[in-house]
This record gives structure tokens, sequence and C-alpha cells, in this order.
């Protein structure tokens, strides 16, 4: 079997002087505390503290992520457990082990090395031949009380994890570890209202109703829409809330007249909006969710231009969040201007951009976080949430928005186990930067030192009014 064995110094520079500072630079942050502001675990894991059930649905089935480069290399989603009919844990573990080498050079193989070696203490790379043996393996683990989720969390050293929810959500899992004694992290829930946006979508009468039941208000017009929101947005902020999450097909932001507003309401409730009106309302209502953000103080994470769901087929048959949602062209300045007009000044007003378009950030996203005190440049997210793309980041935005005006790393994951494995290699790749900057004369050691501290901790605690 070939061993499985992470280099200590995997990330950092060849060079022997830069990497010996890339590796002291590391060092010092490395146990710091995981700040996650934005990321995708259900707060009912935490909640519940049940085992989890096997390698595959831990590890495999819901990792979007894996799913993609497995399918694209000729495995089904139905062999990965994401078709209509369950699969065996065993043989989609078998599938994923069988076609390790599709992860080559892949952050997603740097997640797993760090991940198998790390937390479950493998030392041979997966294979057709021991898939069993390390099913079994990890399988015996996840049946300890060391690796329940709680315990984990600790173990992960995670003092601050950002759920993703909808308005509508009744945050009961939250209260449930807020008011348990026996656990002293902190999960906030994270505001989410894509689905209440775009009138033209599938499901937005329905969404409209539970949103209706949980605020207690109706929602049958636009303004009643906005007090909704605006209700639900009081009961994130006292669950523990800081921020919002939005994700649109673009970052248009022209408000509408409340008659218009309430014209194209109407009409959608019928069936008779059109799409044109249906992208008119969601650009105004991306301008109301920042107006409200300006109001309450919520930070207001921006992702735009992702085309989701690009396989019909696909989703048809297996579903939304099963790797076909894909990359856009994005565009931030001319889009953000009736909002940044409005409220790119404000002392409340903080708005965190995120791209998949990584031309966007020396373009586009750094000057505007050079300029505008509420505008951050958010991490490298998604696609680009790799060792070179974060590399990239770095050098495309330091020079016009420096550091603080940068988010902190995101992890972006529901793979709960991946999270120290992500900001590890954010860590690594920040302490490259960073030695190389020292190196070249740019910037004295003392102050990378203080640099890279305060990228783990105090930059993404203010970013995120954590």
């Amino acid at each position: 079997m070939t061993t499985l064995s992470p280099h200590p110094d995997r990330l950092f520079p060849a060079d022997t002087a830069t990497r010996e500072l890339a590796r002291r630079l590391y060092e010092s942050v490395q146990a710091a505390p995981i700040l996650s502001p934005h990321g995708h675990v259900d707060a009912a894991l935490l909640a519940e503290d049940e085992p989890f059930p096997d390698p595959a649905t831990l590890l495999i089935t819901p990792d979007h992520y894996v799913l993609r480069l497995l399918h694209a290399t000729g495995t089904s989603l139905d062999a990965l457990g994401r078709g209509p009919s369950p699969a065996d844990p065993r043989e989609v573990w078998r599938a994923f082990c069988s076609n390790w080498d599709v992860f080559l050079a892949t952050p997603v193989r740097f997640w797993f090395e760090s991940t198998f070696a790390d937390l479950f203490g493998i030392d041979e790379q997966p294979s057709a031949a021991n898939a069993d043996e390390l099913y079994d393996h990890i399988d015996a683990l996840l049946r300890t009380e060391e690796f329940r989720p709680r315990a984990l969390f600790s173990r992960f050293n995670i003092e601050v994890l950002a759920t993703t929810d909808d308005p509508a959500d009744d945050l009961a899992a939250h209260a449930r570890l807020a008011a348990d004694p026996t656990f002293t992290g902190r999960v906030l829930p994270t505001f989410r209202a894509d689905r209440y946006m775009t009138p033209t979508a599938s499901g937005w009468t329905e969404s409209l109703d539970r949103l209706s039941a949980s605020a207690g208000i109706a929602c049958d017009t636009h303004a009643g829409l906005l007090s909704a929101l605006r209700a639900r947005r009081e009961a994130f902020r006292a669950a523990g809330a800081t921020a919002t999450d939005t994700g649109v097909a673009d970052a248009g932001s022209e408000p509408l007249s409340d008659t218009e507003a309430e014209r194209i309401h109407a009409a959608a409730l019928r069936g008779q909006a059109t799409e044109a009106e249906g992208v008119a309302y969601r650009r105004t209502m991306l301008y109301r969710l920042a107006e409200m953000a300006a109001e309450d103080g919520l930070v207001m994470q921006l992702h735009p231009s992702v085309i989701r769901n690009h396989h019909a087929p696909t989703l048809r048959r297996f579903g939304p969040d099963t790797g076909h949602d894909l990359p856009d062209v994005a565009s931030y300045t001319r889009p953000l201007t009736p909002i940044l007009r409005d409220f790119g000044t404000s002392e409340t007003f903080r708005l965190v951009l995120f791209t998949v378009d990584e031309t966007s950030f020396s373009r586009e996203i750094a000057p505007l976080a050079g300029f505008y005190p509420s505008v951050y440049a958010g991490a490298p997210w998604w696609f680009i949430d790799t060792p070179d793309a974060i590399l990239r980041y770095r050098r495309a935005v330091t020079d016009s928005a420096g550091f603080t005006k940068t988010s902190g790393f995101i992890d972006d994951t529901r793979a709960f186990c991946s999270i120290p494995a992500r900001h590890d290699m954010s860590r690594r790749v920040d302490a490259r930067y960073l030695a190389e900057l020292v190196v070249e004369h740019r910037l004295d050691e003392e102050s990378a030192f203080a640099v890279a501290h305060r990228l783990v901790d105090d930059i993404p605690r203010q970013t995120f009014r954590l």
C-alpha cells in the first residue's frame, strides 16, 4: 500500500530560507481557535450529538466537491448515495476509494489526506484493495464517544461556527445549544432569504406561506413580505446571528417604487409575473435587504454569479447540491451602485463580497473595498478555495485593499470533518505569502507575524462582528 503521510512543510515555498520563515509563521498560528463565520453544517448535528452513521454518509455522500469530480470521471450519483433509492454505504465508500487518484493535486485530496491522517490515524492511501479495511477502521471510531459531533467540535478547537438558515426556520437547534450549559461553543444562525427574492421561481408562494406562519405577518403584499423578513431578522439577532447570506444570479440592486413592487408581487401570486418582472423584483429585494442591514447591523454577505443546477436532468433526478452548479462571470461595481450610493459609507452597513470569478478580485472587489468603509473582500470560496487561488487572491487584493479589508478564511462547508483541514490549508498559504513578502523586503518580520495572527483572529472577528 502507498503510505499516507502529509508532509509537515506542505504548501510552503521550495526556497529553503523562505520555507523556514513560512514554517515559523505557520507554527505561530497553527493552534489558534477556528472562527468559521460562513458555513453549512446543520446546528441539529451538534444539538442532538448523535453518532455519525457511517464513513460514507459522513464523508462522501453530502460533499458536492467529492461528488462532482467522481461524477466527471464516470461514477454515477446513484453509486454515491444520491439516487432515489438507498445505496449501501460500504459500496459508496468502495467507489470513492477505487477512484482515489481522481483527486490528485486537488484541494479535496489535501483535505482528505489531512483528515485521514490527523483525525482518523490512517497511514495508507485509499484504494480498491484497502477500502473495506479503511471503512471498518473509521466506522469503529465513529461508534466511540470521542467521535461524536460535540467531542469533535471541541477537538477541532472551533470557537465560532455559523450555520445557514432559512428565515422561516424556528432555530430550535440553536436555542437548545444556547441553553445547554455542557456546550460552550458558539453556533450562530445566518439569515438567508434567497427563496423569497424571485417571485417567478418555483415554490415562491409556498415559501411565503411558511414565512407568514413563522413571522405571524401576512406576506400577500410586498410590504408584508418586507415586514416579515424584518421580524425574522430580529429573531435571528436574538438567537445570536451576526450576519446574513445572499446568493443571487447577479448583483443588480436597482430599487423599484413601492407601487411597482406591489404590482409585480400581486401578479406573481396570480402566476402572471414575467421573467423580466421577476428579475426586477429580485434586484429591488437585494436593495431592500441591504437597507435592512444598514438598519440592524447584520453583516451582509453577497455571492452572485453562480449558475445553479446547470444540468436539468441531474436536477430532476438527484436534486440540488449534487455538483452541477458552475461559475459565471461576475460584476459588482456598476450593479451595486444603488446600494453603495445609499449605504456605502454608513457606519452600520457592512458588505462582504464573495466571488467564484477570481478575475473580479483585482478588477472590482479590491478597489471597492479600498474605498468604501462598508465593503470587505471575501476570501476565495467554493471553486477557488484552493491553495493556488488563495495565493492569487492575496496578490490580487492586498495592493488595493490591504489585509484589514478582507474577511478571514471562509470554509463554506457541509463536510464537518474537513473544517480543520480547510483552515489549516489557508493558514499555510497565508504563511507562505507573508514569508515571501519578508524575503522580498516588502514587509518586516515582526509585521508578518502580527498579520498572521490578525488573519485568523481579529480580522474575521471584526469583519463579521463576532
